[in-house]
């Protein structure tokens, strides 16, 4: 799976385009619907993935749907492992930084898209509307579980490893 990204929106959103035999996943598509269909071009868009709701991670999600007609995953889906095309990949719950968090795995490729949910070296913010410092407690500790090999792809900022993060984000090394 190839994995391009893009920096969208005012917040400068990760927007992730997964790759495969051209076809593609979306991942975030916070804004800027044209650059996305830019780098998106012939591929067929086979699914939006959404790790949260917040408006920078779905303000071209609207426009995207209608050009695309591709199905949405995200919280309404529920946890648990979905194929589309030749992509799979599994649909962890990780509240804390919104209600609506989710982290998707793919298991295969050994890599994560987890939105705001873990960052290089932090996490998410805690303190906004519906956001849950328990939550995301649960949450870290659920993540603790999954192989450290695996790389993360975060909604702002550089991608990181697991490994990296159990050894040096103090949020999860503090559990």
């Amino acid at each position: 799976m190839q994995i391009k990204m893009l920096i969208v929106g005012y917040l400068q959103t990760n927007c992730y385009i997964l790759i495969k035999d051209n076809k593609c996943l979306v991942v975030d598509p916070g804004a800027d619907l044209n650059k996305i269909k830019e780098v998106v071009g012939e591929m067929e868009v086979v699914g939006i993935l959404v790790t949260h709701h917040h408006p920078d991670h779905v303000m071209a999600l609207v426009p995207l749907r209608l050009w695309c007609k591709a199905p949405i995953y995200d919280i309404k889906k529920g946890e648990g492992i979905f194929s589309v095309n030749d992509f799979t990949f599994n649909i962890i719950e990780t509240p804390g930084h919104s209600n609506d968090s989710v982290t998707f795995y793919f298991e295969d490729e050994n890599v994560m898209f987890c939105g705001d949910f873990i960052f290089k070296k932090t996490i998410g913010r805690t303190d906004l509307l519906g956001s849950s410092v328990e939550k995301m407690k649960k949450s870290l500790q659920t993540i603790k579980k999954f192989p450290s090999n695996i790389r993360i792809y975060p909604g702002h900022g550089n991608d990181s490893t697991l490994e990296y993060e159990f050894e040096y984000n103090r949020f999860l090394t503090n559990l």
